[in-house]
């Protein structure tokens, strides 16, 4: 099946030029190296890591995981699309040859490069449908556009009817809201990653109070491996009981970090990490094996949105959100 693509060309669509003279589409992330060099999407993300120490976990995340789809899922025949905003069109092109990891032939800034035969005829943006519009308005520099597909080959073909836009507002509606969704979800991440790990220890600890547990939290310094202690009663008798690890920094934990808390008191029971800077293809293996529960920042992030009103109120003040209304 021929899958579509929405490639960003830059930041200021400054790359146009040099991939319709060379027959490419690229993309950056030049210090994550030949992708094809990492064994797996999980080990790209551990480069990453190491590399882009000043980004937030989720900006790492979503170049790692973009690079890995450039690089593993496009395929020959497949179609490009791209937008230049100066003229307010759009360009297509078919997919002619497999990935290449070359800094020579666009920059050294966007060595991520496939071979793509251009279309000359292009599709002003004025022409689509709004629902068409809002979602190729997405702000990632490559994504699915399957959807459109249809829409689009009928532009190139010129057997274009009037868009029904009217008919498709409630759609659109859905579509505004949730990229606004995502941005703020974006924007609470960089709040949470903000904070120093004695803060996020207490909001994980708050977290678990508003899922009605009773927390005991260790103080500053050694903790044995355990930050939080969890339970269901006030007395620590009931189960479950879930002992929690949480590691605030940019670099990954490991599995030897998993196992220390495994091997924490209280032994046998319920264990949870949290680790800003998500874990290693290996630590994951480890928790896999032993039913520990990873939570990495977006993770976090998602059950903090879902349980915040029930937060107490000291937990709060460490990460204020501001409740919007839209229209059903």
């Amino acid at each position: 099946m021929v899958k579509w693509w929405m490639v960003r060309a830059g930041d200021d669509n400054e790359l146009v030029p040099k991939w319709i003279k060379n027959n490419v589409v690229s993309i950056g992330w030049a210090e994550l190296g030949d992708p094809f060099l990492c064994s797996s999407k999980s080990v790209l993300l551990e480069r990453a890591n190491e590399v882009y120490t000043e980004d937030s976990p989720g900006r790492r995340r979503s170049g790692a995981s973009q690079v890995w789809r450039f690089s593993h899922e496009i395929s020959e025949g497949d179609r490009i699309i791209t937008y230049q905003k100066d003229v307010r069109e759009y360009r297509i092109g078919t997919v002619i040859s497999d990935y290449a990891h070359d800094p020579t032939l666009v920059s050294s800034y966007y060595p991520n490069v496939i071979g793509v035969k251009w279309e000359e005829k292009t599709i002003a943006r004025d022409l689509l449908s709004q629902k068409a519009k809002n979602s190729l308005g997405s702000i990632l520099t490559l994504f699915r556009i399957d959807e459109w597909s249809g829409e689009l080959q009928k532009h190139l073909e010129g057997k274009v009817e009037e868009a029904k836009d009217v008919v498709e507002e409630e759609s659109d509606q859905d579509i505004i809201f949730e990229d606004f969704f995502q941005k703020g979800l974006s924007m609470i991440q960089d709040k949470v990653d903000n904070l120093d790990p004695w803060e996020m220890q207490r909001l994980v600890a708050g977290l678990l109070v508003a899922m009605d547990y009773t927390v005991n939290e260790s103080g500053k310094g050694p903790d044995g491996g355990v930050d939080v202690l969890a339970h269901k009663d006030a007395f620590g008798f009931e189960k479950p009981i879930i002992k929690v690890q949480v590691k605030h920094r940019k670099s990954t934990a490991s599995a030897p970090e998993v196992q220390q808390l495994l091997g924490a008191h209280p032994i046998g029971e319920s264990a949870l990490f949290v680790s800003t800077g998500g874990f290693t293809s290996k630590a994951i293996e480890v928790a896999k094996q032993h039913n520990v529960k990873l939570l990495d920042l977006e993770q976090l992030v998602s059950m903090i949105v879902k349980w915040y009103e029930t937060m107490p109120n000291e937990t709060r003040s460490l990460l204020p959100l501001r409740k919007m209304y839209v229209p059903e």
